[in-house]
């Protein structure tokens, strides 16, 4: 019988089985930010055990508040930064070479097929994009993996997604998987792998491929994952290019770690997106959505681009296809926020800077800070926001503020009007 993805990862990671169905893996990479490592840095620290198991394998990065906005976010970086030195961690990304972790990781060639992954970071599924396992955890396994380089899992089923047809003009990786979750639900894929299948994926970039990934937390997944091809090759090329003879041999390795075609699937979903619309949330939960069509006119306060969902150079490309020659409403504020410092840089090269400013954006440094709440871009109570980023729980980006998320074209075309609305008429 054939394995998936998730289930050659898990057989070939395999350390210790200790209790039926719980498997300890190997870690290829554990990564680390300011918000919740410093709690396992300190339990550490007072257990006697201030050490990690590879300074090589361990990445790190100051990117939730960032500058620290005051002294309870600047003695949080203090403590990572002052740990990342004390152990040598050479891929620690302080202020001025910090980026969104999801976005900032992956841009820098850590992430390959077959990887174990965690995070003290519920989408850290974004890394899944690879072809590799990768899961947010909580503070106990973020200490465990910090100290011994492995994590106990309970191996999850896997939900394949065959996403077919092809994405119409105006209709981008976050409207497919807006889509998705509406589907199936929040709870849809609890202690499941989202594998994502067809020739819509086939058809995408690494970077909407990361976009796919990044929520399947939002419908209960333990890690999305996508199938390694020549498009993974081509955007690890430049790390890997000394490792293997050509790019036709890297991709027969990394082939190796797609799932097989006799592989036993939990479910097989097959999703037509050839009629998608642009999709939006509309209420508290990721699964509530509604094609743009029908929620097109409501009023909005503020508009924010960026997020380790849809901050990547495409996504400002798409945005900024849409803002040129055009101003922003003026009831409406626009925040823009590359993921990167690179891509921040490609940005200005390509002139797409000019154009949000042009059109009336406020463009900060690389930061998640507006995501959940913390800065550069919170809302006040009864504040709208159309948003680029994974999350519209009740307050998520200010006290009783709400969110529609939605895809960086549905954003711009939103800032243009002030309200929300349908950005195949822009394109």
């Amino acid at each position: 019988m054939g394995k998936t993805t998730a289930e050659k990862i898990f057989a070939s990671h395999l350390v210790d089985e200790p209790f039926a169905g719980t498997k300890v893996l190997k870690l290829d990479v554990v990564m680390c930010h300011e918000i919740t490592t410093p709690i396992a840095i300190a339990d550490l620290m007072a257990r006697g055990k201030d050490r990690v198991f590879s300074a090589s394998n361990i990445k790190a990065v100051v990117d939730h508040v960032t500058p620290s906005k005051d002294t309870k976010t600047a003695t949080q970086a203090k403590i990572l930064r002052d740990w990342a030195r004390r152990h040598n961690i050479k891929d620690f990304f302080d202020i001025g070479a910090n980026g969104v972790c999801h976005a900032l990781f992956p841009e820098k060639g850590f992430i390959r097929p077959g990887y174990t992954v965690i995070m003290g970071d519920s989408h850290t599924c974004t890394h899944g994009a690879f072809g590799a396992f990768a899961a947010g955890v909580g503070t106990t396994d973020l200490e465990v993996g910090i100290l011994k380089g492995v994590c106990a899992f309970r191996e999850p089923k896997t939900i394949r997604f065959n996403l077919n047809g092809t994405l119409p003009k105006g209709v981008y990786a976050k409207d497919a998987i807006l889509h998705v979750i509406g589907l199936i639900g929040v709870n849809g894929a609890t202690d499941r792998v989202m594998e994502f299948r067809g020739p819509v994926v086939d058809a995408m970039t690494m970077e909407s491929r990361m976009t796919l990934c990044n929520m399947a937390i939002e419908a209960g997944g333990t890690s999305g994952i996508c199938m390694p091809d020549m498009v993974t090759v081509d955007f690890l090329w430049p790390f890997i290019k000394d490792e293997y003879a050509s790019k036709e041999a890297a991709l027969a390795a990394f082939k190796e770690w797609c799932s097989d075609d006799d592989a036993v699937y939990d479910q097989v979903l097959n999703i037509d997106l050839s009629n998608l619309e642009p999709t939006i949330t509309f209420g508290y939960k990721p699964d509530q959505v509604k094609p743009v069509s029908e929620i097109a006119g409501e009023a909005v306060d503020q508009v924010y681009i960026g997020s380790c969902t849809n901050g990547r150079l495409e996504d400002l490309r798409i945005a900024a296809q849409i803002l040129k020659g055009k101003k922003i409403a003026p009831n409406v504020r626009g925040i823009l926020s590359p993921a990167t410092p690179h891509i921040y840089q490609e940005a200005m090269k390509e002139g797409l800077i000019d154009i949000f400013m042009d059109a009336g954006f406020c463009v900060t440094n690389p930061t998640c800070g507006a995501c959940l709440g913390m800065s550069n871009g919170v809302l006040a109570d009864g504040e709208v926001c159309a948003s680029t980023t994974n999350r519209n729980f009740m307050g998520r980006m200010g006290k009783g503020g709400m969110v529609h998320l939605m895809s960086p074209a549905t954003s711009a075309a939103t800032a243009i009007e002030g309200k929300i609305a349908d950005p195949r008429k822009y394109l």
